[in-house]
């Protein structure tokens, strides 16, 4: 091995001017953070500016030439959050548009009464829904499209900022907008150069009928309420200005000749991540708190909020690193959209953009998942109060797949907020198991009658409450991202306080678990253990037993549940007894009759050949007990990939993302590039494919399209996973490098399992330079161009390869 060099090292990959940023800011980016709308002391306030020039911001920015339209913000507005508060702003120049959501605000509650069927009612009421909070319009008048020139809007992805400029009668207007985690708001801010000035009104409304007040003294509009299930919600809104004129006019707040305006808008519920509190915060006035916090913030220089921001948000983005190669230069001089038209249009790569779709990615996981609940199926941007599938958080893939993401691309601490949720859902989980799962109306129910830990459903709400189907092996899927966290971080501290989750997951199945026999080709019979009665999600039989996921997820469950027992020194002999279970389950096998690994341990198919669920294949991604390094047997390999093979390659975006994935793993590089190639194929009338915004659409019926987050964070994770793999003591480098990437490209800052990061660059399709720091782990084999080196780091230091 050639070590060319090794030294202390940050674990944080090293970028121009992030160590001279938190200098100069004087701030440290902390983990975690407040999990409720609360009062907070004011953050402090960098010393120098953090802003990135005009030219390195330009290389993290998105631009289009035309505002989002009211009434399509879901396609069309630009997405700003801070973890809890998420705004999709349409930049119309005459009728700025915010649609701002709470990601705790959500109707429902427990939903612990089974209808007939064993299964839990799933409704808006009952099991609830989030919902929006509130619309914030500033209108100005004399700025309508119709006399603009020059009009641009931005997302400035590394600094965390929406803006706009256009020209009026020779004046440039502009405006940015940002949602401050610091600060806990969202600022608006105008400008203008020349001799122009704003004059308007600007108006905050509830989205359940709330009636607005104001306080003339204070020039602040606000509302508040609360839900029939007793959560109280509020919103408040203030308006300043150096020149100019700000006054009450009925519920809204006027402006006149303002030179420049700023706006500062906040909200919040009094939800509380507490089940013995009945998950609420009686001592919290959200109404009153979001006034405190928008006066308070309005009373600091519009600058200091905004670096404070941008201080807060570079560090995370400024982590990881991407660059896929140049695009042609005719491209770069497209907007965003048109790229993306073009790109499909004339069936030509365009690496910039693709590199773009994983940064947005990440920069919709800094937004929408620091401090409060996690993302959901389309984290804190709604516009309207019915999202489909309640915006909820579903198990069976969509909330696993939403991060998959964080760990690869240098978001650890984004993850978080999933820990935090389920954590915080335990006892109501492990109540409502014990209770209701051996209803006998639940066909889902344990034949065993013994019931013990937790379950979900498919889908889960904040308040510890499941809602459609039964989903038994939903505990060990959410278990296995817990865990991959802790194989990313290598974080003892984080183990243990998850260890009550894997051990809980580990109860419901040992309980759960069923004895079958089966006989090999050769006519010799043995006993297995294998899941009883179930649905391979979401297709088939909902009575079949030993369905290939359920088996491949407690395989790893199992297995996690033993590494975590070593690692803590806990419950040697319960591990002992697990360990057996494990040595007795039923594995999958090939059937002779597709030649496809088994789904419902028949030989025979009984779904959907083309089914957008890859359920039997979990053990090939997000597992790694199907490998095709030759540690798996070749037919069970063979078996896998044909299996997704019939699949198919057109889907939805989330299901084109996990195939994506899948062959990823399977290092076919071309067939996972294009199905990258497919999800950025432009979204016409509903249909499947990227919106204007580049927000996944999901075509529910025809015409008829909404937004979903999974794929957004899904086909990043696939792009990295292309870059690189690993697993707990082996990395491979560039194991799925497609031809349109391959001429010279480089990825720094990607999470490596066992405890590692790693920095890679390459030409012509080979690893020219890597870098692999220890952020916890010791000794791993870096794999690249089919060669296999042992390396051996003390955590916190850096070795760079060569001679690849």
């Amino acid at each position: 091995m050639d070590i060319r060099n090794t030294e202390p090292h940050d674990i944080r990959p090293s970028r121009r001017g992030l160590l001279a940023l938190a200098a100069a800011s004087g701030l440290v980016t902390a983990l975690g953070g407040l999990p409720t709308f609360a009062a907070s002391a004011a953050p402090r306030r960098p010393t120098t500016s953090p802003l990135l020039d005009p030219e390195d911001a330009a290389r993290n920015q998105l631009w289009w030439k035309a505002p989002g339209a009211a009434g399509s913000l879901i396609e069309q507005g630009l997405p700003v959050g801070n973890g809890r508060l998420g705004a999709l702003a349409g930049n119309d120049p005459a009728n700025e548009l915010l649609a701002i959501t709470d990601a705790t605000l959500w109707t429902g509650g427990l939903n612990d009464t089974l209808q007939s069927d064993g299964q839990f009612p799933y409704g808006r009421d009952d099991f609830g829904s989030l919902t929006q909070l509130a619309t914030l319009t500033v209108d100005i008048p004399g700025h309508d499209l119709g006399v603009v020139d020059a009009y641009r809007r931005t997302l400035d992805l590394a600094q965390g900022l929406v803006g706009a400029t256009y020209d009026v009668g020779g004046v440039t207007y502009r405006r940015q907008i940002f949602a401050s985690r610091p600060d806990d708001v969202i600022v608006l801010h105008f400008t203008q150069e020349g001799r122009g000035a704003y004059t308007g009104t600007v108006s905050l409304a509830g989205t359940h009928g709330e009636a607005t007040t104001v306080d003339a003294a204070r020039r602040c509009a606000s509302f508040g309420a609360s839900f029939a299930n007793g959560l109280r919600y509020g919103a408040a809104v203030t308006v300043h200005s150096a020149s100019g004129t700000v006054t009450v006019t009925g519920t809204s707040i006027a402006f006149a000749d303002c030179r420049d305006l700023t706006v500062v808008v906040s909200g919040g519920t009094n939800y509380a991540p507490d089940q013995a509190a009945g998950f609420r915060d009686p001592s919290v006035d959200p109404e009153r708190l979001a006034r405190t916090k928008v006066l308070a913030a309005a009373r600091e220089p519009v600058r200091d909020l905004l670096h404070t921001h941008v201080a807060d948000v570079r560090p995370l983005f400024e982590r990881f690193a991407v660059d896929l190669g140049p695009s042609p230069a005719w491209l770069r001089e497209l907007d965003t959209w048109e790229r993306v038209q073009a790109r499909w249009r004339d069936d030509v790569p365009d690496p910039e953009l693709e590199a773009a779709y994983l940064q947005f990615g990440r920069y919709l996981m800094i937004s929408g998942s620091r401090g409060s609940l996690p993302l959901g199926l389309q984290g804190p941007w709604l516009e309207g109060n019915d999202p489909d599938w309640m915006g909820d958080y579903h198990t069976d893939v969509n909330i696993q797949m939403n991060y998959w993401l964080a760990d690869r691309a240098a978001l650890g601490s984004c993850f978080d907020a999933l820990a935090d949720y389920c954590l915080a859902q335990l006892p109501s989980w492990t109540d409502v198991t014990r209770r209701l799962f051996n209803s006998p109306t639940n066909r889902f129910r344990n034949s065993t009658g013994r019931v013990a830990g937790w379950a979900v459903a498919f889908s889960t709400n904040p308040y510890g409450g499941s809602g459609w189907w039964w989903h038994p092996a939903g505990n060990a899927w959410l278990c296995q991202n817990l865990f991959e966290h802790f194989e990313y971080t290598q974080d003892r501290a984080y183990l243990a306080k998850v260890y009550p989750l894997l051990k809980g997951a580990v109860e419901f199945w040992a309980a759960r678990l069923v004895t079958s026999t089966v006989t090999d080709a050769s006519g010799v019979s043995r006993e297995v253990l294998v899941d009883d009665a179930d649905w391979s999600p979401e297709h088939g039989p909902q009575d079949a037993r030993g369905i290939t996921y359920a088996q491949e997820l407690v395989w790893q469950l199992f297995g996690n549940y033993l590494t975590a027992t070593q690692v803590l020194g806990r419950d040697s002999g319960y591990a002992e007894t697990v360990a057996g279970l494990r040595e007795r389950l039923y594995l999958p096998e090939v059937s002779p009759t597709t030649g496809w690994l088994q789904e419902w341990m028949s030989p025979d198919n009984l779904g959907e050949t083309t089914h957008r669920h890859l359920s039997p294949l979990i053990g090939l991604f997000p597992g790694d007990r199907i490998r095709p390094d030759g540690s798996t047997p070749a037919e069970l390999v063979a078996g896998a990939t044909a299996l997704l093979t019939a699949r198919g390659m057109n889907s939805f975006g989330w299901a084109n993302a996990w195939r994506s994935l899948c062959w990823a793993r399977l290092k076919d590089a071309e067939t996972a590039y294009r199905l990258l190639a497919t999800n950025l194929k432009p979204s016409v009338n509903g249909g499947n494919g990227t919106a204007m915004n580049l927000f996944d659409i999901y075509e529910t019926n025809p015409g008829r399209g909404i937004f979903q987050i999974d794929a957004n964070l899904g086909t990043p994770a696939a792009i990295i996973e292309m870059l690189v793999y690993s697993r707990p003591g082996h990395v491979e480098l560039l194991p799925a490098l497609p031809a349109a990437w391959a001429a010279a490209g480089s990825v720094s800052g990607v999470g490596v399992r066992g405890g590692f990061v790693v920095d890679v660059s390459w030409a012509n399709g080979r690893v020219t330079r890597a870098r692999l720091t220890s952020t916890g782990g010791r000794s791993t084999t870096v794999v690249a161009g089919g060669r296999a080196r042992r390396v051996d780091l003390v955590p916190g230091r850096s070795v760079t390869l060569g001679d690849f």
